[in-house]
């Protein structure tokens, strides 16, 4: 049977890459560790090969760890490195710790050099510098500079290939330049203007190009004003820009004005990919560089710490308990009831917590509106502890039908909604003030802060209400 026939069969006979809610499906990952066990590279490329880098990035996670470099070197040529830009760190270092040298180099030689630099950064500079000696001299000196820039920096992001023009050149010179150019970006969405120093004079957006008369010079059509950022820049700025202007490319300039990479669409979706799941590990106390693949002793030693505190947190709020022993004893519903006041604050806290997090991580709350935001939480805290006074106060009569108790714990529970209210909202300022980020350290601070709260107001109401010593 000819080749083609052969791969055919196969992919006939191979179960689809996925379900109907988009997941791997088992059978198929089982089909490929059959085919990686047994050696069938052929087989192998029928059935993988063809896969968009993104699915196979999944697929290699779901294989089990000692089949992942094994596929690599199967697949040989035809297996795509910028899938490696799709699974977790560890998986890509596990998988390039096996591979030889070479083979990276030959890997990454034809990426975007984003993805090249995404692929080698995690890397040991000794196993950089091994690889790089292996590229051509132009492309080694592009990804070395790439990595020279800080992490998280627009620098590390960006592509640096792009169309830099002349301004002496007119438009039928930029456009036949395109044309008989063979190796330009493989997408790309305006040219820009450099003067003989390679300094970032415009851009010229391409369907404006191609509408204006051939004779007419680039330099009266290209935008001097465009915006551009700076190598070192953040990542998570450069996403904001690109939110709040509506962009598809940025180019990116260093100190001295030179145009050295630009940044598309599809590099800040990345990043606001990763930085709201950075915040969203961050307000659970979990490391930022957690992930599903890691060991169970690499997640246990990452989340001590924060628990660490938590715990002594959640000790300082028992104490307050402490201070009521006696009331406790006298009354066992306090005991009971305690507790429910001081959750009700935690979830509240949580709330606002989590909306100012969030608007502090995009820049909605600052100096010129957090005063109005925090009348808001507090008038907020104070609606909702009325109503919940309403009702924790009828279920606790209704429970212990002890005359007072639901009076005790409907203000109690005022007192301390609107305590979380102005926790949540306060905690999270301060520590942004203070440089610190209130992602990562606001949530044991505020929920003590409620805990303390709600055992002092609801015991120490009780006390007085009942006379109880």
């Amino acid at each position: 049977m000819p080749d083609n026939d052969n791969k055919t069969a196969m992919l006939v006979s191979a179960p689809s890459l996925r379900d109907e809610d988009g997941a791997i499906r088992p059978e198929f990952v089982a089909t490929v560790a059959k085919r990686i066990a047994a050696a069938n590279g052929p087989a192998l490329r029928a059935l993988v090969g063809d896969l968009h880098e993104s699915d196979l990035g999944d697929l290699i996670q779901a294989l089990d760890p000692e089949l992942r470099p094994r596929l690599v070197e199967l697949l040989g040529i035809h297996f795509d490195f910028a899938a490696l830009t799709e699974v977790d760190d560890s998986v890509r270092e596990e998988i390039l710790e096996e591979l030889p040298s070479q083979t990276v180099a030959e890997g990454v030689r034809d990426l975007d050099s984003d993805d090249a630099v995404a692929i080698l950064e995690d890397l040991p500079k000794s196993e950089q510098s091994e690889i790089l000696e292996q590229l051509p001299a132009l492309d080694r000196v592009s990804l070395a500079r790439s990595l020279d820039y800080p992490e998280e920096s627009a620098g590390r992001r960006m592509q640096t290939d792009f169309i830099a023009v002349p301004p002496g050149w007119n438009v039928g010179q930029a456009i036949d330049y395109m044309r008989e150019t063979a190796e330009l970006p493989d997408r790309f969405y305006e040219l820009y203007v450099v003067d003989a120093a390679q300094r970032f004079q415009g851009a010229l957006a391409l369907d404006r190009l191609l509408r204006s008369p051939r004779p007419l010079p680039v330099a009266e059509l290209m935008d001097p004003e465009r915006r551009r950022v700076r190598a070192t820049d953040d990542q998570e700025e450069v996403a904001r820009q690109f939110e709040r202007y509506n962009l598809v490319s940025m180019p990116v300039v260093d100190t001295a004005d030179r145009l050295v990479g630009v940044i598309t669409f599809d590099d800040v979706v990345d990043v606001i990919e990763e930085e709201a799941e950075e915040d969203i590990k961050a307000l659970g106390g979990v490391t930022r560089d957690e992930e599903l693949s890691d060991t169970v002793w690499k997640i246990a030693k990452g989340r001590f710490n924060w628990l660490l505190v938590n715990l002594a947190t959640a000790f300082l709020a028992s104490s307050v308990l402490g201070l009521f022993e006696g009331q406790l004893q006298q009354m066992v519903a306090l005991a009971v009831l305690a507790p429910i006041v001081a959750s009700q604050g935690g979830n509240a806290t949580t709330q606002t917590m989590t909306v100012a997090v969030r608007a502090l991580a995009t820049r909605d709350l600052n100096d010129s509106n957090a005063w109005r935001v925090i009348s808001r939480e507090i008038m907020v805290g104070l609606l909702n502890g009325i109503a919940f006074a309403v009702i924790t106060g009828v279920a606790a009569y209704v429970w212990f039908r002890v005359p007072g108790l639901g009076f005790v714990i409907g203000l109690a529970m005022i007192c301390n909604l609107a305590a979380a209210g102005l926790g949540g909202i306060l905690i999270p300022l301060a520590l942004h003030r203070l440089r610190i980020d209130p992602a990562v350290a606001s949530s044991p601070f505020v929920t003590t802060v409620t805990d303390v709260v709600g055992f002092f107001s609801f015991l120490g109401i009780a006390t007085l209400w009942f006379g109880l010593r």
